[in-house]
């Protein structure tokens, strides 16, 4: 088993975290930790991300990864931060490449046919569909599931609690990507419900 499926099997959902303030991020990662959801996706959307990947991952149980990583320049500085996978809404040759010298589980996005195609070229068989409503939702992602038989997926981008359980019925998905178990403004309490109700969803 790839080391990003390994990751992508141990919840049914990853949170897709946005922080703005990277002193709220450890007793963030604690409560999803608490509530089930160890693997922590945090994205390289605000200023805040790097040094908030560096405080997650001094929470004892947590596996972060940088998400939103578009270029090899932000690979390097997700990995100086201590990032343990990576996450990218694309997926570019330069990039596959890079994580891959870099020996550290990668999961890119894809969309199409020709995008996984040209991700198993380059020895990647795990994806992130994305986004996944927004490109078809469950009826694309079974078109796209057909020809491919070794590919499995984290689908991601606008999926719910209410959504998640239809997308992980489907066998190639190992797990869901969600920004609903850590909304803003959350108490960590209310944050870890939320994260059990998410680890208590089937595969």
């Amino acid at each position: 088993m790839a080391p990003i499926e390994r990751i992508m099997r141990t919840a049914p959902v990853i949170p897709v975290l946005v922080l703005e303030n990277a002193a709220e991020a450890a007793a963030l990662a604690q409560a999803l930790v608490a509530g089930g959801l160890p693997v922590l996706e945090v994205t390289l959307r605000t200023p805040a991300a790097l040094d908030a990947i560096r405080a997650m991952k001094q929470v004892p149980g947590a596996i972060v990864g940088a998400g939103t990583v578009l270029d090899q320049r932000q690979l390097g500085h997700a990995l100086d931060a201590g990032a343990e996978f990576i996450v990218s809404p694309g997926l570019t040759e330069p990039l596959a490449r890079a994580a891959t010298a870099a020996d550290v589980p990668y999961l890119p996005g894809v969309a199409t046919s020709g995008e996984i195609m040209r991700g198993r070229d380059l020895g990647l068989t795990q994806f992130k569909f994305f986004p996944a409503v927004a490109a078809g939702g469950i009826a694309a992602l079974k078109a796209q599931i057909a020809p491919f038989g070794q590919v499995r997926f984290c689908p991601t981008g606008g999926i719910s609690i209410e959504t998640a359980p239809d997308w992980l019925a489907l066998d190639p998905v190992l797990c869901v990507g969600g920004s609903w178990v850590a909304p803003r403004g959350a108490t960590p309490h209310e944050i870890e419900a939320l994260a059990q109700a998410a680890a208590g969803l089937a595969r």
